[in-house]
């Protein structure tokens, strides 16, 4: 059985966020760049919910470790990056 491919706006939308790329692209620009030792899951701008869900599943390395990675990367970019 193939592991299940999860992108950015489903992340979105499974973090319960507007998944449309002008409001992805909006989010990234307003949230970046997060500072080196910030773990994503402990940037001040998620719930509780949503912390936890980025939290365990990078731990977990488990079905949307991958894509949660790849929003830290955007994060840390910051707008320009």
């Amino acid at each position: 059985m193939e592991a299940p491919t999860h992108n950015l706006p489903a992340l979105f939308k499974q973090l319960g966020l507007a998944d449309d790329p002008e409001s992805i692209d909006r989010f990234i620009a307003t949230h970046s760049p997060l500072k080196p030792e910030l773990h994503l899951a402990d940037a001040f701008f998620w719930s509780q919910s949503q912390a936890d869900f980025l939290r365990t599943e990078v731990l977990d390395d488990a079905d949307w470790a991958e894509v949660v990675d790849q929003l830290d990367v955007l994060l840390r970019k910051g707008r320009g990056g």
